[in-house]
């Protein structure tokens, strides 16, 4: 097998591993394979034709790390534009642990809670230590991948600007955070593991998933509100509740050594950036046993049973699916996205975001203006927000843990597999679009008043049009039909002209209300051009030939 040089750096701490009970030998090998298999894609049964060959060695996350790369360069001048050290280092630490987070909710926890591996390791002679500490070192090399491709770019123009040793406080405040922010997830986590088992846990996981995701956005912007601008200059007024938000900790140092601020608050919060992540990881050090074995409670089916059909959801199926293949395929779709532990734990985050992201922009208006301005004006666009999740989400949809039965979609006596496509787009639509829309179509309501259910009603129509759009992700493959170890492979660029188009949607939309009648006249147009395009797109594209 390969020898990763990463390992190679490793290795120097082993003797540090050993102190602490774990088989450094055994630990080694196993992070062998597990990176041995992060760079093996698992083949397929329909992505084989057109699609390039990849070396066995290549690592579809490494490869994917450019588009964090290319984000960081937006922090440049958060960390070396100005003299207030405080804010633009609270400001750095506190964007790096929203995207770090996110990324460690969305794509790590599936491996932070993977028990898959237990089954042939713990019956081995292999010390539970050794197995544990495995896994949170396999999670750790990628975060600090990870870290360094959001944070080496700005690090180093620092450094230039500021010294050498504000390279090192940098780095050094990184490592603290990325420490911080394992042991915060795993804590939460094992709480919740010790509470709820079965089928039950897995429910309870992703709706906290949704709460983390939702608790970082906020917590952003509690952290940039922990600052005014007063006559063009920054001003920091010391608060209770400033000691519950981390960036702030981590950028306390800089203001005390660079700004020559002597302040007893940034005292207290440079020892909290130190104390807090080293007392984390003891402390996670001792529960780490017990949560190992909570941890096999996800095993566990209890309570799985079989779930009744909702009465309501038979009667969306009858208005939305025109025959019975379609009917078929939206209650098999509607199964695999309630089932699919997987699934969840990488989309159900975003749902979080696009309900909270309306509301930022929003206070954000209220910050500079006035509430009374905030309903006057075309703020009720920030719906479009919402929108944001449907290009991942409708990615994720080719995705399953049970790929490999994907070939019945073959065996079934179909001519045309346009029921597939669109029951399972229906079904996305129904179970995680519209529930997010509905509740912020209500919170607008209230805010804006019933004038503006013509645009909620365009926004509507936007989506399902921006859905049938967003299928190029599919194009070439089935739904359900591949593994999860192939996510990270490609599609940056495709990304992010999806998300683009959304800002299309909302200049044009934005245009059309100022013309008499134009929403109306523009709802029309839109439903006709979303009906023919999904009409169009689901005949063609997908026929069996």
């Amino acid at each position: 097998m390969k020898d990763f040089r990463t390992l190679k750096i490793l290795d120097a701490f082993s003797g540090f591993f050993e102190r602490l009970g774990v088989d450094y030998p055994i630990m080694r090998k196993i992070l062998v394979v597990k990176l041995t298999m992060d760079g093996r894609r698992t083949p397929t049964i329909f992505n084989q034709q057109g699609n390039k060959k990849k070396k066995p060695e290549e690592n579809g996350f490494i490869k994917s790390l450019w588009i964090y790369v290319l984000m960081s360069l937006m922090l440049i001048p958060v960390v070396n534009l100005g003299t207030s050290y405080l804010y633009q280092m609270s400001l750095f630490y506190g964007i790096v642990m929203f995207l770090v987070m996110t990324s460690m909710i969305s794509d790590f926890s599936n491996v932070l809670l993977d028990v898959r591996d237990k089954g042939i390791l713990l019956t081995k002679p292999i010390n539970k230590k050794t197995v544990s500490a495995a896994k949170t070192v396999h999670i750790s090399i990628y975060l600090f991948f990870l870290t360094i491709a959001i944070s080496a770019v700005p690090m180093i123009v620092g450094a230039f600007r500021h010294g050498l040793l504000f390279f090192l406080l940098s780095l050094l405040g990184l490592l603290l955070l990325d420490l911080f922010i394992v042991v915060l997830t795993a804590i939460i986590y094992y709480f919740i593991l010790r509470f709820f088992d079965g089928e039950k846990l897995k429910d309870i996981i992703n709706y906290v998933q949704i709460g983390l995701s939702i608790s970082i956005a906020v917590g952003y912007q509690i952290l940039v509100r922990a600052f005014s601008i007063v006559d063009l200059k920054i001003t920091f007024t010391p608060s209770w509740w400033q000691f519950l938000v981390p960036p702030i900790w981590f950028g306390a140092p800089f203001e005390l050594i660079f700004g020559h601020l002597v302040n007893q608050t940034l005292y207290i919060y440079s020892v909290l950036a130190l104390i807090v992540p080293i007392l984390a990881i003891m402390i996670y050090a001792r529960m780490l046993p017990s949560f190992e074995q909570n941890l096999q409670k996800l095993s566990n089916n209890s309570g799985e049973g079989k779930r009744k059909e909702r009465k309501w959801k038979n009667i969306v199926v009858k208005l939305l699916c025109r025959n019975n293949e379609e009917k078929m395929f939206f209650r098999f779709a509607d199964h695999m996205m309630r089932n699919e532990r997987e699934f969840r734990l990488k989309v159900y985050p975003s749902l979080g975001m696009s309900l909270v992201f309306p509301f930022i922009f929003m206070f954000n208006e209220i910050q500079m203006n006035s509430y009374a301005h905030l309903v006057e004006s075309k703020w009720y666009l920030t719906i479009y927000m919402s929108c944001t999740m449907i290009p991942g989400a409708v990615t994720m949809l080719k995705y399953s843990g049970k790929y490999k039965g994907a070939w019945v979609f073959r065996a079934a006596p179909l001519h045309n597999l346009a029921p597939l496509f669109s029951g399972v787009l229906k079904v996305f639509i129904v179970n995680l679009f519209f529930p997010v829309y509905f509740i912020l179509c209500i919170i607008f309501i209230g805010i804006f008043g019933f004038k503006v259910i013509p645009d909620l009603v365009v926004v509507m129509v936007t989506a399902v049009l921006y859905t049938v759009i967003s299928t190029i992700f599919l194009k070439g493959t089935l739904p359900f039909s591949e593994s999860f170890q192939d996510v990270k492979q490609n599609g940056g660029l495709q990304m992010i002209g999806a998300l683009l188009l959304i800002g299309i949607f909302i200049g044009i939309h934005f245009a059309v209300t100022f013309i008499p009648f134009g929403v109306f006249i523009y709802l029309i147009i839109l439903s006709v051009i979303t009906l023919f395009s999904w009409k169009r797109a689901y005949k063609t594209i997908w026929s069996i030939r």
